[in-house]
């Protein structure tokens, strides 16, 4: 599926002598699937390794670690990005397992940060590392972050996480917001019967300080008894606010593809969101194509990754040949995603695993 407008060079088999001048977008076409959906945002999983045991997002008997040497090396991960990027690709996300986990994370932000067209670089962490981290990886360019954070109550978190690390998320968040990462955004995955008694408390984290906190549907990604029932719509989480506050729609550019329904408040600082992939789901603009840890391509959350780059590259691969593999990916990729009701029956993927 080679494209004709492709004019990338042959590459050394070494992904560390990658040219920052890899190539210019505008030799290349870009990524467009059948659907005439236009991808600019790249999601990078760095590991899948994890420092909390989230219930939802691990199964019970938890997972084998994938081997260290099958995990794409930094270098690699700066190859790919850089041929993305010529293929459109502006925002890039990095995301585990847990990033920060994740060595020398800031010299990767710093590294990506150097490449042309990509104009954001954004991180999701669970807040536990963030403390320390913070300040390297404003100084290296990171430009978005994103915390996970399902509780206000330390017990919960313990209960929801089997890691009694409650304190050292809300110390990261502070140490965030005083590094001027502003808005911070806040994930919470509601979960019925779980913590959705505490969403009027997370939305009062944006009353004082600039915190866009995003209320995110709770995704099928894991058997077990404890996950019977907990499904909650964002449509249900919006009456529950609107009872109490008074939401007004920040409007969203006719050529973004936002995932949040965005909302703003009188008299606070900060917004609030909500994503649903379940109930209202965002496929027809979906923008987004994931790299996993052991590279290779997701077109989406929901289906198993479609092709490998890693094996590839490392039997001497050209960026060109790289290219049609991408390529290939994205005009296979579906209209949508299964309905709510097909997932649960589908076979699991666990979310860890996926990149998020």
């Amino acid at each position: 599926m080679s494209s004709p407008t492709t004019t990338l060079s042959s590459h050394s088999p070494d992904p560390a002598s990658v040219p920052r001048e890899l190539c210019h977008r505008e030799q290349v076409s870009p990524l467009v699937d059948t659907y005439g959906r236009l991808h600019t945002y790249l999601r990078v999983s760095v590991t899948d390794r994890c420092n909390l045991r989230c219930n939802y997002c691990l199964p019970p008997e938890g997972i084998t670690p994938t081997a260290h040497e099958q995990i794409l090396t930094f270098a690699e991960i700066i190859r790919l990005v850089r041929i993305f990027s010529a293929l459109g690709v502006t925002k890039v996300r990095l995301t585990g397992g847990e990033p920060l986990v994740r060595k020398d994370i800031d010299k990767l932000v710093a590294d990506l940060s150097g490449i042309r067209g990509i104009s954001t670089i954004g991180l999701t962490t669970n807040g536990v590392l963030l403390e320390n981290h913070v300040l390297p990886l404003k100084t290296a360019g990171l430009s978005q972050l994103n915390v996970s954070l399902d509780t206000l109550r330390p017990g919960k978190f313990a209960e929801i996480t089997l890691r009694d690390d409650y304190r050292r998320v809300r110390n990261g968040i502070a140490a965030a917001l005083a590094a001027g990462f502003v808005p911070l955004k806040v994930n919470v995955v509601v979960m019925n019967g779980v913590n959705d008694d505490e969403i009027p408390a997370f939305v009062e984290l944006a009353r004082r300080k600039p915190i866009n906190v995003r209320f995110i549907e709770y995704m099928p990604f894991v058997n077990g008894p404890q996950q019977q029932g907990r499904f909650m719509p964002c449509s249900a989480v919006h009456r529950m606010i609107t009872a109490k506050y008074r939401l007004t729609a920040i409007p969203v550019g006719e050529k973004e593809a936002s995932v949040a329904r965005e909302f703003r408040i009188p008299g606070f600082a900060g917004s609030i969101g909500f994503i649903s992939p379940m109930s209202d789901h965002f496929c027809a603009k979906c923008n987004r194509l994931r790299l996993t840890a052991e590279g290779s391509i997701k077109s989406c959350l929901f289906y198993p990754a479609e092709a490998g780059l890693r094996d590839r590259m490392r039997a001497g691969a050209t960026d060109a040949e790289l290219v049609d593999i991408i390529r290939g990916v994205v005009e296979q990729k579906r209209e949508g995603h299964p309905p709510l009701e097909m997932l649960t029956t589908l076979e699991k993927q666990t979310m860890i695993k996926t990149g998020g």
